[in-house]
């Protein structure tokens, strides 16, 4: 088996009076299937993903996407059980998300996608403006989290954001209230800091969608090692529960009767 394959998403529409063809698909369009297509073949981490080609082909308008023969297989499996279940909601939420996208262009636009792989008796999935492709409301529920990081990036000309490096979630982009950035006086770049957030959390995986992240305040955290507080802490343990125990009837509780 060779070590590439490809997935193929076909879409069959018309613009105006005319067939959808490469010739009259706009480029908005092609960029838009690019990024929905990395999102269906890698849905997390991108920058270790191996090299994913393109090309675009006539009949109406057939995307062509070659990467990694491991990933295609995976993504055959996809096709078979979104096939079979007619629903996403088992799907990891970049990959729920690439397939809402489709789902919307084909209501939007009035496409009809075929979504299948280069792999023998490929699986298929077909989108159009019948099927309904999209995450039930329910999984997803209103939460509250608190993220601890450096804060990269705050500002923005229309909609703020703040952005912060987090150790379990890489960098979290927040959108913040611009009113609260003007009167924030300290610089935020570049310090640690503890933000409360409001989002939306799979109530089944506990998976949290990032992209709905917004801000509700501020909290001051410096994370450091503080020798004297553990200090203290170790004293205060050494009075109140080392210093009220026999060592020696302690440590034959834990032996058992094993030097009996």
């Amino acid at each position: 088996m060779e070590n590439i394959g490809f997935i193929e998403i076909k879409i069959v529409g018309a613009k105006g009076n005319l067939n959808l063809s490469p010739e009259n698909y706009d480029i908005r369009e092609v960029i838009s299937m690019l990024e929905t297509a990395e999102n269906l073949l890698y849905s997390g981490e991108k920058k270790d993903r191996p090299i994913i080609s393109y090309q675009i082909e006539d009949g109406s308008v057939r995307h062509i996407f070659r990467t990694s023969i491991q990933y295609i297989i995976g993504f055959n499996a996809i096709l078979g059980q979104i096939s079979q279940v007619q629903h996403i909601d088992f799907l990891d939420l970049g990959t729920a998300k690439a397939f809402e996208n489709i789902q919307e262009i084909a209501v939007n636009r009035n496409y009809d996608f075929s979504i299948k792989t280069s792999l023998d008796n490929s699986n298929e999935v077909k989108v159009d403006r019948t099927t309904k492709f999209f995450r039930s409301e329910v999984i997803w529920a209103n939460a509250e989290f608190y993220f601890y990081g450096k804060v990269t990036n705050a500002g923005g000309k229309d909609k703020a954001n703040i952005h912060i490096v987090t150790e379990e979630l890489g960098t979290l982009r927040i959108q913040t209230p611009i009113s609260f950035l003007e009167k924030y006086d300290d610089n935020l770049l570049y310090k640690s800091y503890g933000i409360r957030v409001t989002g939306k959390q799979n109530s089944e995986t506990g998976e949290i969608d990032t992209s709905t992240l917004r801000f509700v305040e501020l909290v001051d955290y410096q994370p450091k090692y503080d020798v004297q507080y553990l200090k203290g802490l170790r004293e205060k343990a050494s009075e109140s529960w080392i210093g009220s125990i026999n060592s020696e009837n302690w440590l034959r509780e834990v032996r058992g009767g094993y030097d009996a």
